[in-house]
């Protein structure tokens, strides 16, 4: 997961009124950890991950060792991993990129699905929006990529802007990117069984989902500089990426680090205990965002996936379920 220096989203003239100071802010800041301004100032002691303490209000000075349960999130960037190892120096999760766009999987996405599911950590898959391809598309190749394993967190959407992209360059509005982001995500959940997780880049964030857009999904923020409600104002956030040059003993260069906003009993809640079986939880108001309630549809948190399914089901079943979009959008 990366972080894009510019920024490519024009805003539709019905978006314009609601979304006007975030639209200047987000013009404003060419790099993640730009618009310094008069905000709080830099917290750069993110690197510690020490001794437990009091979970503390989003809405303050929030350090990364103020949350107990730290994870990874990697690709084929970080070549081959000794799970084992990442597992021993205190590492609890991972999310690994599993697709990109329709016709993309990552390369090591199987062999770390497999070893870091036998190092003991949790792990989840994440998936790249490419936003010149149909949803359809972009799910189809995801949910034939990753496993139904019921041992699995949630899937992740990232969702991204692409402006320095070879090969798509689209402008991104808020109407139709929103439109989007959500019919990938009712399918996730369909899929799976469990409410998806929005990863966001700060960037995205400001210019599309600011300040309560897809608010009944669980969010993963970036910021690497800033506690998140510098930058994420008043929402309520379930991961924060917080490093991007971390060292972990078992990887060899940078990795990205991240901190679960809630103490054990929620991680295990979130996490599902030790079957994996709990996704819908209600987690602590003053860090995380309660999980909204959902139409009762097939596969959904609101209802539990059949005793036995082990596989996803067919994209084509997916799409006959989901709403029609306007093949304009």
């Amino acid at each position: 997961m990366t972080s894009n220096p510019v920024l490519s989203f024009v805003f539709s003239a019905a978006s314009a009124k609601t979304t006007r100071a975030a639209g200047v802010a987000a013009l404003a800041c060419l790099a993640l950890a730009g618009c310094g301004g008069g905000g709080p100032a830099a917290v750069n002691d993110y690197t510690r991950v020490g001794s437990i303490t009091p979970m503390k209000s989003q809405f303050s000075a929030t350090y990364p060792h103020d949350f107990p349960i730290h994870g990874i999130d990697v690709s084929k960037y970080q070549g081959d991993i000794d799970w084992q190892s990442v597992r021993q120096s205190g590492i609890e999760f991972a999310y690994i990129k599993a697709t990109e766009g329709a016709d993309k999987a990552d390369p090591k996405f199987r062999q770390n699905w497999a070893d870091a599911k036998a190092a003991g950590l949790r792990r989840g898959a994440y998936h790249f929006a490419y936003w010149c391809r149909r949803p359809e598309e972009e799910m189809r190749n995801f949910i034939a990529t990753v496993p139904n394993d019921p041992d699995s967190l949630p899937p992740v959407l990232d969702v991204e802007a692409t402006p320095t992209s070879g090969t798509c360059k689209k402008t991104l509005y808020r109407e139709e990117t929103i439109a989007q982001m959500r019919r990938m995500l009712e399918m996730m959940e369909r899929a799976y069984g469990k409410r998806p997780v929005i990863y966001s880049t700060v960037d995205f964030y400001q210019s599309i989902l600011e300040p309560n857009e897809l608010s009944e999904y669980p969010i993963w923020v970036r910021s690497t500089k800033y506690s998140p409600h510098v930058r994420y104002g008043q929402r309520k956030w379930h991961f924060w990426q917080y490093q991007s040059d971390a060292r972990v003993p078992g990887i060899r260069g940078n990795v990205d680090r991240n901190a679960f906003g809630g103490d054990h009993n929620q991680w295990l809640a979130f996490a599902g205990g030790e079957r994996g079986t709990a996704m819908g939880y209600a987690p602590n108001a003053q860090t995380m965002a309660p999980m909204a309630s959902t139409p009762s549809i097939p596969g959904s948190i609101a209802s539990p996936v059949p005793q036995g399914m082990t596989t996803p089901r067919s994209i084509e079943a997916l799409i006959a379920a989901a709403p029609p979009v306007d093949p304009d959008e």
